[in-house]
């Protein structure tokens, strides 16, 4: 496990990652009453959270956005698993400094976080969103920058600022969904398919029949829950896997292409530049100059 850990104006930020070779529980507490953000690259992670003699358990998956209240009497633990590795990027603001935002920020929490701001108990779960394209991509920004130093530490910043802005943003739209909790859980089991079977996924209609939503349905109400259509999603997913097994493993770009589905080079790379911003093979020979 890495961790990064940096101030920006009235918040502390933890960037964090691991890539486990066995299964292993990372534990932390919060010093004090604080608002905490989450913000979740990879991994399909288990949290653990205990308080007043109360276990509660959540999966907080690749693409969510979480907000909470809680404080040192509560306990959390992540769950990292070799096949899970986990990116997550985590924003706290004491309580207590909640005057110091600015007025603009104060009366969003005032408006659309107040069970936050006033709670009831030790931990309080808040607003949890899938991230847009825009949150996904400063995410895999800030986990892949090659920036060191001061250069390094102003870029986060505005990352982190971008990543708090689209949440913001999302509470503000406060869109209500015009589907029922059964379809919303049928739309979760579709992207838990997709995102197991990112290198050969079934077809729409045959993904509608997995989960027994009509396809057109699946299309829209994907999109609407996730912020996305479901084979851009899937492509997202692919590209991600991609990335990992270029840093991680000694796989070619070649090889790499065809794990994750891709039977064309040439779109691979054009796909993983776009994304990106870099080329596969500039992450792969990183990868081998820093195991040198």
């Amino acid at each position: 496990m890495t961790t990064d850990i940096i101030e920006l104006n009235d918040f502390i930020v933890l960037i964090e990652q691991s890539n486990a070779e066995k299964t292993f529980i990372q534990k932390c507490e919060i010093d004090g009453d604080a608002v905490g953000f989450a913000f979740y690259g990879s991994g399909n992670v288990e949290l653990e959270i205990k308080h007043n003699q109360q276990t509660k358990y959540l999966t907080n998956t690749t693409g969510l956005a979480i907000c909470f209240f809680g404080n040192q009497k509560v306990e959390f633990s992540h769950k990292i698993e070799p096949d899970k590795p986990l990116q997550s990027i985590s924003i706290f603001s004491k309580l207590k400094n909640m005057h110091l935002l600015s007025q603009a920020e104060k009366e969003i929490f005032e408006k659309h976080l107040p069970d936050l701001l006033n709670p009831k108990e030790h931990f309080v779960k808040g607003p949890s969103f899938y991230m847009t394209l825009d949150m996904q991509l400063a995410v895999q920004k800030i986990f892949n920058t090659t920036y060191t130093g001061n250069t390094r530490l102003l870029f986060l910043k505005s990352q982190i600022n971008e990543l708090l802005s689209h949440f913001y943003g999302l509470l503000s739209s406060d869109q209500k969904s015009d589907f029922s909790e059964k379809d919303k859980n049928k739309l979760f089991q579709a992207k838990e398919i997709v995102t197991h079977n990112y290198s050969q996924p079934p077809s729409i209609t045959q993904l509608s029949k997995m989960v027994g939503l009509n396809s057109n349905k699946l299309k829209k109400n994907f999109k609407e829950l996730f912020g996305i259509p479901v084979f851009k999603y899937i492509q997202e997913e692919r590209l991600n896997k991609a990335y990992e097994l270029l840093q991680n493993t000694d796989k070619t770009v070649q090889e790499a292409a065809w794990d994750v589905g891709y039977e064309s080079l040439s779109s691979f790379s054009n796909a993983f530049f776009k994304k990106f911003g870099t080329r596969p093979n500039d992450v792969r020979q990183k990868c081998f100059s820093n195991k040198s």
